[in-house]
């Protein structure tokens, strides 16, 4: 089942039928251990809409409220690799081999709301930067209990350049303005995807694909309840929270984003999340 924010209110849509949700609070909703069971009861006692499609790009918002967005890092082996070589004149490659195999796993703050943006909307790289890459990432919406009640795409943009420059510098790199992306929804479910699951990452200039970059969820080194409980182990989230869960694609070091750009993230079911840099 998929749950859609949007200008209108809530939306259900299951086997390519919608039911509205009118008068319900996104904070509220979400933050239920029983989400799925929750959207299953309403499509049994309501009436879809037969004749509407699924919300189309202009009347979507980003499926985030008053939830803070955090991000792992360092949860792919090609992740690791790159930090390492991006990092290594300034001495710091060992951390990240050293991040890739220990217990704790590295967490950050990502965005706030105010500064994430939803499908169709637009990302940013930073003014003082020279080195821009979008990270391509499965999403867990989590409760405030700490329970995983779904999954969305989010797009962990990134100046390389300035983590490069010096590994302190990760909340630089990672926390601005317009440093993130999800949607198109939150596919909820009582599985987690399959490790056969596939993200691809497509970035588009003037209409022409100029990368192409594929990574399946098996190779992630970290599961997503492991992330999810070193997260919770001394935060509270009393609306719940965003978790992106790393990337493993990485565009080569002779890449870099350009205003204009347009970025696709596709991982089904969930769907392609398209934003266009600034």
């Amino acid at each position: 089942m998929k749950l859609y924010k949007t200008k209108s209110g809530l939306i259900i849509e299951e086997n390519k039928l919608l039911w509205v949700l009118d008068n319900e609070d996104w904070d509220q909703f979400v933050n239920d251990d029983h989400l799925r069971a929750k959207m299953e009861e309403i499509t049994r006692n309501r009436n879809p809409l037969y004749d509407k499609t699924r919300p189309e790009e202009p009347d979507l918002l980003a499926p985030v409220q008053s939830q803070e967005i955090w991000a792992s890092g360092v949860t792919y082996s090609n992740s690791k690799l790159a930090r390492q070589a991006e990092s290594k004149e300034a001495g710091g490659g060992a951390f990240y081999a050293n991040i890739y195999v220990a217990d704790r796993p590295e967490l950050f703050f990502k965005a706030s709301p105010f500064r994430t943006s939803g499908p169709g909307g637009t990302v940013r790289i930073r003014a003082d930067s020279t080195w821009d890459v979008p990270e391509p990432e499965l999403t867990l919406m989590i409760t405030s209990s700490g329970k995983i009640v779904g999954y969305t795409i989010g797009n962990d943009m990134s100046s390389r350049s300035i983590e490069g420059e010096n590994p302190l510098y990760l909340p630089q790199a990672k926390t601005y303005d317009g440093s993130a992306s999800v949607g198109p929804c939150i596919w909820v479910t009582d599985s987690a995807p399959k490790g056969s699951t596939t993200i691809l990452l497509q970035i588009l200039r003037s209409g022409k694909l100029v990368f192409e970059g594929t990574t399946t969820l098996d190779q992630m080194k970290r599961k997503p309840e492991e992330l999810a409980s070193w997260l919770y182990r001394e935060c509270s989230f009393p609306n719940g929270c965003l978790l992106m869960t790393g990337t493993g694609i990485i565009p080569p070091p002779e890449f870099t984003l350009q205003s204009g750009d347009e970025i696709r993230i596709t991982i089904e079911p969930i769907g392609t999340l398209i934003n266009r840099v600034e």
